[in-house]
């Protein structure tokens, strides 16, 4: 664990500002309307299995009127035109979850901490795995507390010689990764959530979200 400690330490500081910024703004998104909620909601959808510079393109282009308002027959057709991987699939698993819109928020911060949000999440929006999640309570401020587990973040436990990679990453596997990276953030002296941001700069070279 002391190289990837020394490892972080070492991120510079440009690097630094921008993940300090970043980190601002999720921390805002806790207070934000529950149409931005939904549109993150959304983004988090589409990065399974895909990119999040996919995601954000995607985002960017349809929004939440987007997401919310596409009449269902031509939701598929409007991920695809803005790059959308997988577009059927996600189509099915953003109208599955507009019948949240409008009322998850208060659900979701009346939970006392992240991973009991994480659970109605994963069991009541088809689509969400655990990192998904984690990645959508991290972006909207409201848990920092858990962690967001993908193959940078496995990559590089690994190289330190942390834990061994799984796929595919089940729940076990995920809870016993995700308390390596807590005791990890504690070291460091930041919450997990945003130890993501340094450690998927350090694979990276990106800060995004």
């Amino acid at each position: 664990m002391e190289s990837l400690l020394c490892e972080i330490k070492r991120t510079d500081a440009k690097a630094k500002r921008l993940i300090d910024r970043r980190w601002g703004e999720f921390r805002k998104m806790r207070f934000a309307s529950e149409e931005a909620w939904f549109s993150e909601l959304c983004f988090c959808i589409l990065t399974a299995n895909a990119s999040a510079e996919m995601g954000i393109r995607v985002q960017a282009r349809l929004g939440y009127d987007g997401f919310a308002k596409t009449p269902p027959e031509n939701l598929a057709e409007a991920l695809r035109k803005a790059g959308s991987r997988f577009y059927n699939k996600r189509a099915e698993y953003i109208l599955g979850a507009r019948k949240l819109d409008g009322t998850f928020k208060k659900i979701i911060l009346g939970f006392k901490n992240g991973a009991e949000a994480r659970e109605w999440l994963v069991k009541n929006v088809k689509g969400l795995g655990y990192k998904e999640a984690s990645h959508f309570l991290r972006n909207v401020g409201a848990a920092d507390d858990v962690a967001i587990i993908d193959m940078h973040v496995l990559r590089l436990l690994e190289r330190h010689n942390l834990m061994h990679m799984a796929k595919p990453l089940g729940r076990k596997k995920y809870l016993e990764a995700e308390e390596i990276l807590k005791k990890i953030a504690k070291e460091s002296k930041m919450p997990v959530g945003k130890l993501d941001l340094y450690l998927w700069f350090m694979q990276t070279g990106k800060v995004l979200k």
